[in-house]
Protein backbone atom coordinates (compact mmCIF):
# COMPACT_ATOMS: atom_id res chain seq x y z
CA UNK A 1 0.00 0.00 0.00
CA UNK A 2 1.68 3.60 -0.67
CA UNK A 3 2.33 5.72 1.90
CA UNK A 4 0.56 9.01 1.88
CA UNK A 5 1.57 11.39 -0.44
CA UNK A 6 -0.24 14.77 -0.11
CA UNK A 7 1.35 17.31 1.68
CA UNK A 8 -0.45 19.01 4.38
CA UNK A 9 1.01 22.46 6.08
CA UNK A 10 3.08 22.66 8.55
CA UNK A 11 5.06 19.73 7.12
CA UNK A 12 2.59 17.01 7.81
CA UNK A 13 1.79 13.78 5.61
CA UNK A 14 -1.72 12.75 5.31
CA UNK A 15 -4.74 14.22 4.16
CA UNK A 16 -8.19 15.10 5.66
CA UNK A 17 -10.20 11.83 6.99
CA UNK A 18 -13.76 10.93 8.17
CA UNK A 19 -14.86 13.09 10.82
CA UNK A 20 -12.24 15.82 10.04
CA UNK A 21 -9.67 13.25 11.42
CA UNK A 22 -5.80 13.30 9.67
CA UNK A 23 -5.34 9.89 7.50
CA UNK A 24 -2.62 7.45 9.57
CA UNK A 25 0.10 7.23 9.05
CA UNK A 26 0.73 11.03 9.36
CA UNK A 27 4.02 12.86 9.82
CA UNK A 28 5.07 16.14 11.73
CA UNK A 29 8.75 17.80 11.16
CA UNK A 30 9.02 21.32 11.31
CA UNK A 31 10.08 21.98 7.92
CA UNK A 32 11.46 25.69 8.14
CA UNK A 33 14.07 24.78 10.55
CA UNK A 34 15.14 21.20 8.70
CA UNK A 35 15.73 23.16 5.72
CA UNK A 36 17.85 26.01 7.09
CA UNK A 37 19.66 23.33 9.66
CA UNK A 38 20.19 21.05 6.30
CA UNK A 39 21.13 24.28 4.25
CA UNK A 40 24.03 25.56 7.29
CA UNK A 41 25.42 22.43 7.19
CA UNK A 42 26.29 21.86 3.43
CA UNK A 43 27.31 25.54 3.36
CA UNK A 44 29.82 24.67 6.66
CA UNK A 45 31.06 21.20 4.71
CA UNK A 46 31.58 23.03 1.69
CA UNK A 47 33.15 26.33 3.20
CA UNK A 48 35.54 24.29 5.57
CA UNK A 49 36.38 21.65 2.78
CA UNK A 50 37.70 24.57 -0.15
CA UNK A 51 39.33 26.61 3.12
CA UNK A 52 41.63 23.58 3.76
CA UNK A 53 42.09 22.93 0.15
CA UNK A 54 43.43 26.44 -0.30
CA UNK A 55 45.48 26.51 2.87
CA UNK A 56 49.41 26.84 1.58
CA UNK A 57 51.28 23.77 1.21
CA UNK A 58 54.56 25.80 0.99
CA UNK A 59 55.94 28.89 1.53
CA UNK A 60 56.19 30.47 4.96
CA UNK A 61 53.54 29.48 6.95
CA UNK A 62 53.08 25.78 5.64
CA UNK A 63 50.25 23.60 6.80
CA UNK A 64 51.32 20.10 6.64
CA UNK A 65 48.33 17.58 4.82
CA UNK A 66 47.45 16.26 7.85
CA UNK A 67 46.27 19.54 9.19
CA UNK A 68 44.60 20.30 6.24
CA UNK A 69 42.64 17.63 6.37
CA UNK A 70 42.01 17.67 9.31
CA UNK A 71 40.52 21.54 9.32
CA UNK A 72 37.97 20.27 6.75
CA UNK A 73 37.18 17.12 8.70
CA UNK A 74 35.68 19.76 11.16
CA UNK A 75 33.26 21.14 8.85
CA UNK A 76 31.99 17.53 8.34
CA UNK A 77 31.65 16.49 12.01
CA UNK A 78 30.12 20.14 12.77
CA UNK A 79 27.77 19.42 9.08
CA UNK A 80 26.80 15.71 10.92
CA UNK A 81 25.93 17.65 14.62
CA UNK A 82 23.67 20.51 12.70
CA UNK A 83 22.34 17.39 11.09
CA UNK A 84 21.27 15.91 14.19
CA UNK A 85 18.89 19.16 14.66
CA UNK A 86 17.13 18.24 11.80
CA UNK A 87 15.82 14.85 12.85
CA UNK A 88 12.93 15.95 14.92
CA UNK A 89 9.51 14.53 13.80
CA UNK A 90 6.03 13.11 15.48
CA UNK A 91 4.59 10.20 13.56
CA UNK A 92 1.37 8.91 14.23
CA UNK A 93 -0.15 5.54 13.46
CA UNK A 94 -3.23 3.86 14.69
CA UNK A 95 -0.57 1.54 17.04
CA UNK A 96 0.30 4.90 18.95
CA UNK A 97 2.64 7.57 18.57
CA UNK A 98 6.39 7.57 17.41
CA UNK A 99 8.56 10.62 18.99
CA UNK A 100 11.79 11.54 17.54
CA UNK A 101 13.67 14.04 19.24
CA UNK A 102 17.33 14.91 18.43
CA UNK A 103 18.96 12.23 20.52
CA UNK A 104 16.36 9.69 22.11
CA UNK A 105 13.19 7.94 20.03
CA UNK A 106 9.97 7.27 22.27
CA UNK A 107 7.27 4.95 21.08
CA UNK A 108 4.17 5.42 23.36
CA UNK A 109 0.81 3.87 23.05
CA UNK A 110 -2.05 6.15 22.59
CA UNK A 111 -3.68 5.63 26.34
CA UNK A 112 -0.19 6.16 27.38
CA UNK A 113 -0.84 9.67 26.19
CA UNK A 114 -2.69 12.30 28.78
CA UNK A 115 -2.64 15.52 27.19
CA UNK A 116 -1.33 17.21 24.27
CA UNK A 117 0.29 20.90 25.08
CA UNK A 118 1.54 24.31 23.04
CA UNK A 119 1.36 26.99 25.11
CA UNK A 120 2.28 30.11 24.40
CA UNK A 121 5.90 30.75 23.75
CA UNK A 122 7.05 26.70 24.38
CA UNK A 123 9.54 26.01 21.58
CA UNK A 124 7.36 22.79 20.73
CA UNK A 125 4.78 21.00 22.02
CA UNK A 126 5.00 18.79 25.58
CA UNK A 127 3.05 15.25 26.12
CA UNK A 128 2.05 14.47 29.68
CA UNK A 129 1.92 10.48 30.10
CA UNK A 130 0.04 9.03 32.27
CA UNK A 131 3.72 7.81 34.46
CA UNK A 132 3.71 11.76 35.02
CA UNK A 133 6.40 12.58 32.99
CA UNK A 134 6.23 15.25 30.26
CA UNK A 135 8.23 14.28 26.95
CA UNK A 136 8.70 17.07 24.77
CA UNK A 137 7.64 16.28 20.98
CA UNK A 138 10.23 18.39 19.04
CA UNK A 139 8.42 17.52 15.83
CA UNK A 140 5.85 20.03 16.05
CA UNK A 141 6.87 23.54 16.76
CA UNK A 142 5.16 27.08 16.08
CA UNK A 143 8.54 27.39 13.46
CA UNK A 144 6.26 26.56 10.65
CA UNK A 145 4.23 29.41 11.53
CA UNK A 146 1.21 29.43 14.89
CA UNK A 147 -1.71 27.86 12.62
CA UNK A 148 0.18 25.24 10.87
CA UNK A 149 1.50 24.49 14.45
CA UNK A 150 -2.05 24.77 16.18
CA UNK A 151 -3.86 22.71 13.48
CA UNK A 152 -1.14 19.66 14.17
CA UNK A 153 -1.79 20.07 18.00
CA UNK A 154 -5.92 20.07 17.30
CA UNK A 155 -5.28 16.95 14.94
CA UNK A 156 -3.10 14.88 17.47
CA UNK A 157 -5.52 15.80 20.08
CA UNK A 158 -8.26 14.47 18.18
CA UNK A 159 -6.04 11.56 17.72
CA UNK A 160 -5.19 11.09 21.46
CA UNK A 161 -9.28 11.32 22.21
CA UNK A 162 -10.10 8.95 19.82
CA UNK A 163 -7.69 6.23 20.37
CA UNK A 164 -6.83 6.38 23.92
CA UNK A 165 -10.03 4.52 24.84
CA UNK A 166 -8.80 1.54 27.17
CA UNK A 167 -12.25 -0.35 28.24
CA UNK A 168 -11.21 -0.11 31.23
CA UNK A 169 -13.42 3.13 32.21
CA UNK A 170 -11.31 6.21 32.10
Amino acid sequence: MAPNSSERQGGAVGSPGEQGLPVLPITWRPSRTRAIVVTVAVLMACSMSLVAALLPSDGGAPWPLPDRIAFGGVGFVAAAVLCVLARPKVVADRGGLTVVNMLRTHRLEWPQIVRVNLRPGDPWVLLDLDSGETLPAMGIQPSNGPGAALQAVADLRSLVELYSYTGRGD
